[in-house]
């Protein structure tokens, strides 16, 4: 492979190879794979965007070629259709079912990969959230709060492999939304256009995630950033209604409900119902039952502590269809922050 560096003149929302060549976005641009630029007769593998800097990785590259670079003047239009977007759903729920990984099913790990990705949103300094995918850079990816989520990430690689035009930032957003309908929970509106980033350099600071060892302040202070209320942070909270801690990433261990590849209300209804003790073992504070089969963490524990919050946890314990609807609406509003969508983009459902 070779590369070659050119400036991009005016717009970055669509650039053209040549005067005859290939049309991209720039969300789609780094995942493009074996355009054909007819003008220049080499194959572009990739482009990355870099300010006002485009690198561009060929083959066949002749010897001393040189090429401009020019924004196009027309409105982009979307590098898929919708179509192609509810292919790559339908592969993210073959995906799902492993009866390898914890429970039988991918599904809450990659919850948490959506999640995590877009909750470092921070409005004041516009960077953080769904949009750039910046975990896949060491940065963000070697976080305390992000152990584990590597697996996530390889869990997708064969669906980017599949469908290259999708951008990461798209594919994890759109894998978390996949994960909690297949999983029996609410539809999600989910819209398409997000971008990479090329470089680490956007990375968010560590220190924008809940801290699970935490109360209720730290979760309105957390939550509050990224203007969420009382109602949502317990709407969405709900989402440990799935999956499981591990002791050699997060240090806590044990499950929340007895169904954990289920996206139901239960966990609403055990924190309200059943008795929660201190946890006698070595590892970090944690809550269990009675049976010590299943467990809360201090956070969990903050939601019946703090009477704001608990009244959200009776309401949904008590109407499971209430807390679908504020789970769907309050999830769709956590993948959309910060996100400058293309006029192309579209709701896939």
């Amino acid at each position: 492979m070779a590369f070659v560096a050119a400036t991009v003149v005016g717009s970055l929302q669509s650039v053209r190879l040549g005067q005859s060549g290939t049309f991209c976005s720039r969300s789609s641009a780094a995942a493009l794979t074996s355009a054909r630029n007819a003008a220049f007769g080499f194959e572009v593998s990739r482009i990355s965007f870099f300010g006002k800097s485009a690198r561009f990785e060929a083959s066949n590259l002749p010897v001393a070629v040189s090429f401009s670079v020019s924004a196009a003047l027309t409105t982009p239009t979307a590098p898929a259709t919708k179509a192609d977007y509810l292919a790559v759903k339908k592969a993210l729920e073959a995906s799902l079912p492993d009866i390898a990984h914890d429970d039988g099913s991918r599904g809450p790990v990659l919850i948490r990969l959506a999640w995590h990705a877009a909750g470092t949103w921070d409005p004041h300094s516009k960077t953080g959230g769904s949009d750039g995918s910046t975990m896949r850079y060491a940065p963000e990816a070697q976080m305390g709060a992000n152990a584990g989520l590597d697996i996530a990430r390889d869990y997708l690689e064969p669906i980017k492999k599949q469908f290259p035009w999708i951008t990461y930032a798209d594919l994890w957003s759109l894998a978390g939304v996949v994960a909690v309908e297949a999983m029996g929970g609410p539809t999600i509106p989910w819209r398409a256009g997000r971008s990479d980033d090329p470089s680490p350099a956007t990375c968010p600071p560590d220190g924008r995630l809940p801290d699970a060892s935490k109360k209720s302040d730290h979760l309105r202070a957390i939550f509050g950033r990224m203007g969420f209320t009382d109602q949502e942070i317990v709407a969405l909270s709900g989402a440990h209604a799935v999956g499981r801690c591990h002791t050699d990433r997060s240090g806590w261990d044990g499950i929340w409900t007895l169904t954990p590849i289920q996206f139901t209300n239960d966990y609403f209804e055990n924190l309200s119902e059943k008795k929660w003790t201190l946890k006698n073992w070595a590892g970090p504070p944690q809550y269990e039952d009675p049976t010590g089969k299943l467990m809360m963490l201090p956070s969990d524990m903050a939601l019946i502590e703090d009477p704001e919050m608990k009244q959200w946890v009776e309401v949904y314990a008590e109407d499971e269809e209430l807390f679908r609807r504020h789970f769907a609406t309050a999830f769709a509003k956590l993948q959309e922050l910060g996100v400058e969508f293309p006029k192309w983009s579209f709701f896939v459902q």
